[in-house]
């Protein structure tokens, strides 16, 4: 049996699989709120004393680098280690994957109903893939192929210096740089980012914040989700131009991995946002940015692009990681 795991910023996927089920087939799975647990293996504990089934391996995806088996999270305050989660739970063995490892790892068996086209394009066998992932963070991967099969590889891409594209986001980056010091990525292109965007937006004056909008902000531990849900569905300019906003830097950005990788495989956004925000990334503003870079446009036209719909692709990954390092064990 073994235990896998998605460790985000927000919440914790756990599940229990085994070898005969495949890592689309979880015994048993639960979901728990990050922030309301002190590390992972009180959580791992919590899950484990309401079944039955006995683990022998873990394998978990987590947001943070991995260097030596240990890991500190980027947006939780815990840290991680292979052999004292080994120790703590009583198990064979553990391996902890950055979450985009995880994910690239699910990429190459996901299926069509997992996968919405942004760019049909025309990919080459086995060139390597690119994945961009906002969620509350932002991570960012790729996936190589080794002459057999695919390998996915991390990387902290999403921490890298913010290029702005446009003057709007010229003076995004402006307003953050004197407040924070460093503007990455993850700081306007996540979860995170929406806050961060909307914020400079009405501080700067492109629009007044409607008293209605800040009494459901006043309410709410997380105002992400409420400016989103309010681009989509209210013509309400502030909320409209940060999506926007967002939309673009995405774009731009994922159209960076795409060449930095020469991802002639494709580029999958994953995370939690894409999927939410589907019909704003189908109305062609993430594509052109995607494909602005000016003689590299024909290239990047040619690499497919898709959205991950399904929101285990991680936790499918950690699985399918764990499995395969179970039954070299065998």
């Amino acid at each position: 049996m073994l235990l896998a795991g998605d460790i985000g910023g927000t919440k914790t996927n756990l599940a229990i699989y085994a070898a005969e089920g495949g890592p689309r087939k979880p015994l048993v799975e639960a979901t728990f709120p990050s922030d309301d647990y002190p590390d992972l293996e009180t959580i791992a504990r919590a899950f484990l004393a309401h079944t039955d089934y006995k683990v022998r391996y873990a394998c978990f995806g987590v947001a943070g680098p991995i260097v030596n088996g240990h890991v500190k999270t980027t947006n939780l305050p815990w840290e991680m280690d292979e052999t004292h989660l080994r120790d703590t739970l009583g198990l064979d063995e553990v391996h902890l994957l950055n979450d985009l490892e995880s994910i690239g790892t699910a990429v190459p068996r996901l299926e069509a109903e997992d996968l919405y086209m942004l760019n049909e394009g025309r990919p080459e066998p086995h060139g390597a893939i690119g994945v961009i992932a906002p969620g509350t963070g932002l991570g960012e991967g790729y996936v190589v192929w080794d002459g057999s099969r695919y390998c996915a590889q991390p990387s902290e891409g999403g921490h890298t210096d913010f290029g702005p594209s446009n003057e709007r986001e010229i003076e995004l980056l402006r307003y953050w740089l004197s407040r924070k010091g460093h503007v990455s990525y993850e700081t306007v292109c996540s979860g995170i980012g929406i806050g961060n965007i909307y914020t400079f937006l009405k501080d700067t004056g492109h629009a007044p914040e409607p008293d209605w909008l800040a009494e459901r902000f006043a309410s709410a531990e997380d105002t992400t989700p409420i400016i989103v849900q309010t681009a989509l569905e209210k013509n309400e300019p502030l909320c409209s131009a940060t999506l926007e906003t967002f939309i673009s830097i995405l774009g731009a950005e994922a159209g960076n991995v795409a060449l930095k990788v020469l991802a002639t495989g494709g580029i999958y956004l994953g995370g939690g946002i894409p999927p939410r925000i589907l019909p704003a990334l189908q109305q062609g503003q993430f594509m052109h940015a995607f494909l602005r870079k000016g003689r590299f446009a024909n290239l990047l036209g040619r690499m497919p692009v898709k959205v991950i719909l399904n929101p285990k692709a991680a936790l499918m990954g950690a699985a399918t990681y764990g499995l395969e390092m179970e039954q070299a064990d065998a």
